[in-house]
């Protein structure tokens, strides 16, 4: 297939700047595969859509304030970096703009003494390998000088982003180490999730940590050509367990975004069984992909030519997902992370 096979119309006026003053206020489309349909509903009824045999998996990661601005020295000259990945302690790999001016060996400085920086390798694609010096903890640093690393496509003044340090998480989030929200979940309020276990509907958490993997560019033609880059998970055995259980009483597993459902299938078996993990996944799922663990997905609408839009054309079909874009853009439905949902079952 062709990267050109998952594009879509959408007006700029629909992608979503600002999250609903509640967080289950959005609206959800329900896309049903087995009949091929679509209809409209509201996020606060997903309860009415569970049975008590299912389970409910959440990924629990938290959005750290990854994009830093600093000066390189001694030009003074501005450079921001959005940190990507710690290859070991205060060694960092960022994505860096303006990448052509930062060459090996440049310091930079983020105006705290007790915070400095080198560049000791250039990596493809404008990334760099970063070390970084500091006399306290560097999370602790980075809390207190960096941003919420919002998409490009949310607009923002500057200074108006400190809002969005705390409504750009799960209420759940409490593992540290996502530089992206795992958006489907940002519509669960207490009181849905009540009324989820009050069903007798188990919640699990898992741990997937978003990466630049997952909203990097399709860059080829032919998406049989695309690697997704490895983004670390974790699931434990005790959760392992609760959803093996789960699939074993007949239930459905139901994974709360793409992210979920990519670690659910990393750690799956042939059978369906959920295992025990902690590694990076760099499972890279298009149409023809089999699911073995993931019965249904909630996930909120997606970018064109996007490998998460391949993903949810792979789980629900490509006819299908595309025909529920286009009714949700005709519809007027907000789209990507602040946007609205749609449960595909």
């Amino acid at each position: 297939m062709r990267i050109s096979d998952f594009d879509y119309q959408l007006p700029e006026e629909l992608i979503a700047q600002h999250p609903p003053e509640r967080r289950d206020a959005s609206r959800m489309l329900i896309v049903d595969r087995a009949s091929q349909t679509w209809y409209d509903s509201h996020f606060d009824s997903l309860p009415d859509h569970l049975h008590a045999n299912d389970i409910l998996v959440l990924n629990n990661t938290r959005v750290f304030p990854a994009r830093l601005h600093g000066k390189r020295m001694p030009s003074g000259g501005a450079i921001e970096l959005l940190l990507l990945r710690e290859i070991e302690p205060n060694l960092w790999q960022a994505l860096a703009r303006p990448a052509r001016r930062l060459q090996k060996g440049t310091q930079i400085s983020f105006g705290k003494p007790e915070l400095e920086a080198r560049v000791v390798d250039l990596l493809d694609d404008g990334l760099r390998l970063i070390k970084f010096e500091t006399g306290e903890s560097l999370d602790h640093v980075i809390d207190q000088i960096g941003e919420t690393p919002l998409p490009p496509y949310i607009k923002r003044e500057p200074g108006e982003a400190k809002r969005d340090r705390e409504r750009y998480q799960t209420i759940y989030a409490n593992q540290r180490g996502a530089i992206a929200a795992p958006t489907a979940g940002l519509h669960f309020s207490s009181e849905v999730l009540a009324r989820i276990k009050e069903r007798g509907v188990p919640v699990a958490q898992i741990t997937l940590h978003v990466g630049y993997g997952t909203f990097e560019p399709v860059r080829v033609e032919d998406v049989d050509q695309h690697a997704v880059a490895p983004e670390w998970f974790s699931i434990r055995e005790e959760t392992a367990q609760l959803i093996n259980r789960a699939r074993a009483g007949g239930g459905r597993i139901v994974a709360v975004g793409t992210t979920t459902a990519r670690a659910l299938e990393s750690a799956s078996g042939a059978n369906g069984k959920i295992a025990a993990s902690s590694a990076s996944t760099s499972l890279t799922i298009i149409p023809g992909y089999r699911f073995q663990a993931v019965d249904a997905l909630l996930t909120n609408f997606h970018l064109p030519r996007s490998s998460l839009l391949i993903l949810v054309s792979a789980f629900a079909g490509r006819e299908l997902a595309l025909a529920a874009y286009n009714h949700a853009v005709a519809a007027r439905y907000r789209f990507y992370s602040y946007g609205d949902c749609m449960l595909i079952v």
